[in-house]
Parts: structure tokens; C-alpha cells; sequence
């Protein structure tokens, strides 16, 4: 019964401090050497890029500073050279795309016939059949209708 009533003192006493339980959950996630180092070294490497970054603007600006004279005033051999450098290498690269593209198409072909069902070869063969059937039913059709329309003929013109 003693121990229900004991003094704020006791239970003081009993529980940690609050500085104590926060120096204790600090210590538990303090970081350990391998996430130091970690962390060194992407400091390392972050810094060591950003110099290398403002180097390379300022090499850029520096460059552009100096050499803009001389840009304008080779400017109109730049120009067309640019121009007819950009024609050839398009037209070039769509060359050699576009025979690509033609091998590609080549090769699928010989393999769709000669039976290796190449992927997609089952949508070319549901299309040949839809348009097959499609083709039946209107040739059955305007052999119906046909023969509607020549009794028609035969009653307008008896003797026809």
C-alpha cells in the first residue's frame, strides 16, 4: 500500500531524465564509420564536380568573349558551310535509316514465309482472313443482288 502512494520525488527518481532519453535515441541513430565515409565522399565528389562545372562555364564564356570578332566576321563562309555540312549528314543518316528499316522489313518477310512466325505474323494472318471473308460476302451479295437486278431487267424488257 506504501508503494501506492510514494512521492513525486520517488517516481522522479525511478524514470530517466528527459536529457538522458534524449542523449540516449541521439546515440542510437548516430551514424557509423561506413556512413560517414559515405557521406565524405559524395561531399568529395559534389564539390570536386562543382568546380569542374564553373570551370567549364567560365572557359565557355571566355572563349565566346574572345572569339566572337572573329565568328561574325567569318560568319558568311560559316553559314552555308553549315548549312550544306547539316544537308549531307541528314540526308546521310535517312539514308542509312531507311535502309535499316528496309533490311528490318526484308527479313521479317522471307521469315513470315518461310513459316518462322515472326512477331506480328498473327495480326497479318487474322487481317488475311477478315478480308477473305469480307471478300466472300460481297461476292455472295452481288451474286444475289445480280440475279435480283436480271429478273428485274427481264420484266422491264420481255424480250431482252
Amino acid at each position: 500500500m506504501a508503494d501506492q502512494y510514494s512521492s513525486p520525488v520517488q517516481a522522479q527518481a525511478q524514470r530517466p531524465s528527459l536529457s538522458a532519453e534524449f542523449l540516449r535515441k541521439l546515440q542510437d541513430r548516430a551514424p557509423n564509420s561506413s556512413h560517414l565515409a559515405g557521406i565524405l565522399t559524395l561531399l568529395v565528389t559534389a564539390s570536386v564536380l562543382l568546380l569542374l562545372a564553373g570551370l567549364t562555364l567560365t572557359g565557355t564564356v571566355l572563349g565566346l568573349i574572345f572569339f566572337t570578332p572573329l565568328i561574325i566576321i567569318s560568319s558568311p563562309v560559316w553559314v552555308p558551310a553549315s548549312t550544306l555540312l547539316f544537308l549531307i549528314t541528314a540526308g546521310f543518316l535517312s539514308v542509312c535509316g531507311f535502309g535499316v528499316a528496309l533490311i528490318a522489313a526484308l527479313s521479317w518477310i522471307y521469315r513470315y514465309f518461310r513459316g518462322l512466325h515472326p512477331p506480328g505474323s498473327d495480326h497479318v494472318d487474322y487481317a488475311r482472313s477478315r478480308i477473305y471473308d469480307t471478300a466472300s460476302h460481297v461476292k455472295d451479295y452481288a451474286r444475289e443482288y445480280g440475279g435480283y437486278l436480271q429478273s428485274k431487267v427481264k420484266d422491264a424488257a420481255p424480250g431482252a
